[in-house]
């Protein structure tokens, strides 16, 4: 089957579909914000404090009198940066970790796997503290800090699939036809591991909207005149027994998006990995020759 088959099994997939779609409204959305909102995100409405969702105000206000969708959708652009950006530098981190642990010499890959087993035991959030208790709160420290948690861990499941590829006989033979190291790396051990990077990937970039939403509200996160899920949680989480409906609008963003981008990773999986499909068709056609 063609390499450029899978966007089509991706999308067969359930869980595909539900991920691609809310991954594309959440892109829209904070591209949309980018040039356009209904109202402003910070004007203070004393008059219109907790109007009830409806118009213009679609999904409400705030205790002072905000647009809470517009809050959302500049919120949302925060989210995708936050999510983009911590993805990236996993990637860096964690695909120079993996390999450096995987191809390089006896003493180097040791030494990057016990620097592996000492990162990983740092969690995302506290690594977030500590970087903010030194340059402040931003989304600069989400970002970094959970680019650097997820980038072990993408190096922790990647090196020793690399490893394994790196004695399959078409390795062998790259190397024999003269490919160098670099070379067999792009052609031949970095897309083999790819299903497995991917998963670990988009895992990172759901528990990194967690992670921003989680430090904003505690302060470590986005500052107060970023427009933040966050923010918005801790703002409204006080006030819910008087208007409960107000703190589900930001909470419902944030789970969304988190379970969106889980099953995007697991359909990705499943639609790149050729092991798994191969088994899928020879049970489709093990089930179709037992009913003829």
């Amino acid at each position: 089957m063609s390499r450029f088959a899978w966007p089509r099994r991706l999308w067969a997939l359930s869980t595909g579909r539900f991920g691609l779609v809310v991954s594309l409204a959440i892109g829209v959305v904070a591209l949309v914000a980018r040039f356009w909102l209904p109202f402003d995100p910070q004007t203070v409405d004393v008059d219109g404090r907790w109007a009830a969702p409806g118009w213009p105000h679609l999904l409400g206000t705030d205790g002072a009198g905000r647009d809470i969708l517009s809050l959302l959708m500049a919120g949302a652009r925060t989210t995708v940066w936050v999510a983009l950006g911590a993805g990236l530098v996993a990637t860096v981190i964690g695909v120079t970790l993996a390999t450096l642990g995987a191809l390089t010499a006896r003493w180097v890959r040791e030494s990057v796997a016990v620097l592996v087993d000492i990162l990983i035991a740092f969690p995302v959030l506290l690594i977030a503290m500590m970087i903010s208790s030194v340059w402040g709160g931003s989304l600069w420290v989400v970002i970094v800090s959970v680019g650097i948690g997820f980038g072990v861990n993408i190096a922790r499941v990647t090196r020793p699939e690399l490893r394994r590829v790196l004695h399959s006989d078409f390795v062998l033979a790259g190397r024999a036809a003269g490919l160098t190291p670099l070379q067999n790396l792009y052609r031949h051990l970095l897309p083999n591991v790819a299903p497995v990077f991917i998963v670990q990937l988009s895992w990172g970039m759901a528990v990194a909207v967690l992670a921003e939403a989680g430090l904003s509200y505690l302060g470590f996160g986005a500052p107060l005149t970023e427009p933040s899920w966050g923010l918005l949680l801790k703002d409204l989480q006080q006030y819910i027994s008087v208007h409960p409906l107000s703190v589900v609008w930001p909470g419902l963003a944030i789970t969304i998006t988190v379970l969106g981008l889980n099953l995007l990773g697991d359909a990705l999986r499943e639609a790149t990995d050729p092991t798994l499909t191969r088994r899928r068709t020879a049970a489709q056609t093990h089930t179709t020759a037992v009913i003829s």
